[in-house]
């Protein structure tokens, strides 16, 4: 048994998850997200902005205390969207080394999405294979289709695209509440940009749709009117496409400060969930067309159990 830490650091969110790992599986120790937009402009600049790599130093720096209490022995972190696209890349990478005291690996968006798979398909009956699991992150978006085995999780193929909550956000919904025209340029754009994901990656066939993050596991919550995040409850609950096109709708219809007071809803997602719901809208079409899918399995599971799992 190995006491691991996983880091995800995304453009929007960094994580951490503390759990033993044995050749039958994880138990988690401790679980931890903060928001601090490390992808901050970077759509739009190239580079990461200074602010938003001292607001993840500081993350980080909570979390190596906490990986030194809980006695862990190996940790990784992987570093996606934000850091692959920016000018100064080296900036964040000497933060890292010295704050944690490791390397942290700039992963691939084809590696992102195969470690995304692998963390949110474990617990799912394989019957209901073949799955597609879509990770929609603060940059980017994952899709990856395979199959739960004896043997463990098999991924058929994946890709990863540049659309994500925040770079939709920045880049086609300026005003609070967005306008019409706006919404119906960033589905536009959405759907462009995930024509590459869906002609690398066939779906058809497919009879699962697990969705992982923050923004999907908020739009389920939203859904269920829970008065607070829950994750126990959250975790493997179904969305059916009309109450994802229900919440959606409704999210991109209110202005920020009626965001900001629904029980669910973190603060550092009130600004771009409705950026984010467009990008699952746009998804629950395009499954529903190619594969019939009616609803969206939302998992607390994902990528940080991928990485936690590679290192048992």
């Amino acid at each position: 048994m190995a006491r691991v830490a996983a880091v995800d650091c995304g453009t929007n969110s960094i994580r951490l998850l503390v759990a033993d790992v044995t050749p039958s599986g994880m138990r988690d120790f401790h679980r931890e997200m903060r928001v601090v937009r490390l992808g901050q402009g970077v759509d739009a600049t190239g580079v990461l902005a200074p602010e938003a790599i001292e607001r993840t130093r500081v993350a980080l720096a909570d979390y190596t205390l906490i990986m030194r209490r809980k006695g862990v022995e190996r940790v990784r972190m992987v570093a996606t969207s934000a850091t692959r696209d920016a000018a100064n890349r080296d900036d964040f990478f000497a933060m890292v080394r010295a704050t944690l005291g490791a390397e942290a690996e700039v992963i691939s968006g084809d590696e992102e999405a195969r470690l995304s798979f692998a963390g949110a398909v474990g617990e799912l009956d394989p019957d209901d294979g073949p799955f597609v699991v879509v990770d929609v992150g603060g940059g980017s978006t994952e899709v990856v289709v395979g199959d739960l085995t004896d043997a463990g999780p098999v991924v058929r193929a994946a890709r990863s695209v540049d659309i994500g909550c925040v770079r939709l956000t920045e880049r086609c919904l300026p005003d609070d509440p967005p306008t019409a025209e706006q919404i119906e340029k960033a589905r536009a754009v959405t759907a462009e940009i995930l024509a590459d994901a869906f002609a690398a990656v066939p779906v058809e066939g497919v009879r699962t749709w697990v969705g992982v993050a923050g923004t999907v596991t908020t739009l389920s919550a939203l859904a269920m009117d829970l008065p607070a995040y829950d994750s126990d409850v959250i975790h493997l609950s179904r969305l059916s496409l009309p109450d994802l096109h229900r919440v959606a709708e409704g999210l991109l219809a209110m202005p920020r400060d009626q965001r900001a007071v629904l029980g669910p809803m973190h603060p550092g997602r009130v600004d771009v969930i409705g950026g984010g719901a467009i990008v699952v809208e746009e998804l629950a079409r395009e499954l529903h067309a190619r594969a019939g899918i009616t609803e969206l399995v939302a998992s607390e599971h994902d990528i940080l159990d991928g990485i936690a799992l590679s290192l048992g």
